[in-house]
């Protein structure tokens, strides 16, 4: 997998947009791309490192059930996502798309989506700290 990483990340023309990987018993990682077709043109490569790995996987280790694979792919079209991040660094969606303040039109998940103005009361505006 770090050869693909290294791969991707040197080469961003292939569509890779950033990676977030974390380690323990299992291991995950996510990955944001440019799309579906940068995607699917990597993964099927014959020049790439993609391909001869998961034949490799496959002769090695197959479906004997040692190793679980959990894949799912999301189609998202521009502008219609939010991440909202409180008091954190850029990170997954921000740091593959970008981050936009959460000011002005941008205070409610309307306004954020380009539904409304914004001009609606936030939901954070309405809870009360009680003690």
């Amino acid at each position: 997998m770090s050869r693909m990483i290294a791969e991707l990340q040197a080469q961003p023309e292939l569509g890779l947009l950033h990676v977030e990987s974390w380690g323990g018993r299992a291991s995950i990682m996510v990955q944001y791309w440019r799309s579906f077709e940068h995607l699917h043109a990597y993964a099927q490569a014959r020049d790439a490192e993609h391909l001869p790995a998961w034949a490799e996987f496959n002769r090695k280790i197959g479906m004997s059930g040692d190793v679980g694979i959990w894949h799912e792919t999301y189609l998202v079209r521009a502008g219609e996502y939010e991440a909202i991040y409180g008091n954190m660094p850029e990170f997954g969606l921000a740091k593959a798309a970008g981050y936009v303040a959460a000011d002005g039109s941008k205070t409610s998940a309307s306004g954020r989506l380009g539904r409304t103005d914004g001009r609606e009361t936030p939901v954070a505006a309405d809870i009360k700290h009680v003690q």
